[in-house]
């Protein structure tokens, strides 16, 4: 029995198809669904690298896409009635899930098993690969649907 899920989105079809999941799970068990997307700004490397602290940090696009994702997300879940959260958080996307799973206690996290691609793809990393082998609970890997 699930009572808190945890569900990782990007915006990808694959990660929209995990969203669906959760939240089939969630009315089924009566769960709360926390909806997370993480996000990193994508020159923060070259700021970081040549910045010496002076240059302002460069960030708030990714972080509006992210909660772009997440109001999709969220929009798509209280369609049936679930009890919904919403994080988004800076961060390499497998730890930001892996922390808010630890924080509110999770019972389940689900995830795509393929996100984003390209630059995207390198700067997040394999995440269904890095939650599955590091959760603090079970991890269900969807498909894409």
């Amino acid at each position: 029995m699930y009572h808190r899920i945890v569900v990782g989105t990007d915006g990808s079809s694959t990660a929209d198809c995990a969203v669906d999941v959760a939240g089939g799970l969630a009315l089924l068990m009566g769960a709360a669904i926390h909806v997370v997307s993480a996000y990193r700004p994508a020159r923060a490397a070259a700021v970081l690298a040549g910045s010496g602290g002076g240059l302002p940090w460069f960030g708030e696009e990714e972080r509006s896409d992210a909660e772009a994702v997440l109001e999709g997300a969220t929009a798509r879940l209280s369609r049936v009635s679930l009890a919904v959260s919403a994080v988004s958080r800076l961060g390499d996307a497998a730890d930001v899930l892996l922390a808010v799973a630890e924080e509110v206690d999770a019972d389940l996290i689900v995830v795509g098993n393929r996100g984003l691609t390209g630059v995207r793809r390198y700067l997040l990393g394999g995440v269904a690969d890095r939650v599955a082998h590091h959760a603090p609970c079970s991890v269900h890997i969807v498909h894409a649907c």
